[in-house]
């Protein structure tokens, strides 16, 4: 898997990673080979290439105890914000893509899957509970804009009256406040926007397709000022390179007008390991021995421990100290640690097509 397809000089504009690798699950690896071909520069360039896949389900169920919903949704698979550091990039490999570049240059979108979730609220076995967005990849990355995907999603779930809890970094979202800020009001929506640094050098260099941090404040007060809920998560925090900046974009966060705050610290499952590495030697060469030895011992000497109970934030005494900052800093922001409960009693299929009172004709 050390071997990949990029070519040497090719061009690489804003994106986090640097290799392509294989997935886990290839039988063959690739090996770019220049052929000596003269390649005009643009042409070298690595462009963003979306896929559309024709979804057969949309709603998708977990058991984990770590998590405080049992059902997502996942409007795209892969992601252009390009986080070096984002957990969901080995799920790229399930579709024979590589969690490097493949994962933030290789996209699929998934339109349609309006209809399908329609279809899933009407089942009469379907019992209503809040639906979590943007727990896999964002579904306010830039792609967002032209294939509207999200926007179908909300459109049903807004006609179903269903509760959702929404995650992102894009600024997009400020495009659906007709649609959010009803169901805000109605107790039917809360949202967590991201903000992993306030460094705008560390933040381009880490999330390359990503708004700046202070963009990202900008939504957080957008929202707030329309009578949305917002909860900022500081995630993940790196141990030795941004872990110091908790306290300041908790403050940040607040005076935006965020009401909770949440933390993960930094997670480097499967192939994000050797992916965050190459990253961090590239970037951070000082640095790198002491972040990584720091991430080890907030996990029993690995890179990483999927253990549940553990795996978000870590264990040892560096995970205590973070815990126990966080405690002070939201109590004198007077942040809480979680938003108010969803409703779920408003739930109420709206008619088909062609019913009256309830029933098909």
């Amino acid at each position: 898997m050390s071997k990949d397809t990029i070519l040497p000089g090719q061009a690489f504009r804003a994106r986090g990673a640097a290799s392509n690798a294989a997935g886990r699950y290839e039988a063959t690896t690739r090996e770019a080979h220049d052929d000596g071909w003269d390649i005009p520069h643009d042409e070298r360039l690595v462009r963003t290439e979306v896929r559309l896949e024709a979804p057969r389900s949309a709603i998708t169920y977990n058991q984990s105890p770590d998590l405080p919903f049992d059902r997502s949704i996942n409007p795209y698979r892969g992601c252009e914000h390009g986080c070096i550091y984002c957990f969901a990039r080995p799920t790229h490999a399930y579709l024979n893509l590589s969690p490097g570049l493949d994962f933030e240059t290789k996209l699929i979108a998934r339109p349609g899957i309006g209809a399908v979730l329609d279809r899933e609220l009407r089942a009469r076995s379907y019992k209503p509970a809040v639906i979590a967005l943007g727990t896999n990849t964002d579904p306010y990355q830039p792609i967002e804009a032209e294939h509207r995907v999200m926007r179908e999603v909300l459109e049903v779930l807004s006609a179903h009256r269903h509760p959702l809890a929404i995650t992102t970094k894009g600024t997009l979202i400020e495009r659906d406040l007709d649609i959010l800020a009803p169901m805000a009001a109605d107790g039917l929506l809360r949202v967590g926007i991201t903000v992993t640094t306030l460094d705008d050098t560390l933040s381009r260099r880490m999330e390359p397709r990503v708004p700046r941090p202070a963009r990202r404040l900008q939504t957080i007060r957008r929202l707030t000022e329309a009578g949305v809920p917002v909860r900022v998560m500081v995630s993940p925090l790196i141990p030795g390179l941004s872990d110091h900046e908790l306290e300041p974009i908790l403050q940040a966060a607040k005076e935006a007008g965020a009401l909770a705050a949440s933390w993960i610290h930094l997670r480097l499952p499967l192939e994000v390991a050797e992916l965050f590495k190459a990253w961090l030697a590239e970037h951070y060469p000082d640095r790198a021995a002491k972040v990584m030895g720091r991430v080890r011992e907030l996990h029993g000497g690995k890179d990483y421990d999927a253990a549940f109970g553990q795996r978000f934030k870590g264990q040892g005494i560096w995970a205590d100290l973070m815990r126990k900052r966080f405690e002070v800093a939201i109590k004198r922001l007077g942040l809480t640690p979680e938003l108010p409960p969803l409703r779920t009693d408003l739930f109420r299929p709206p008619l088909a097509q062609g019913a009256q009172m309830g029933f098909d004709l």
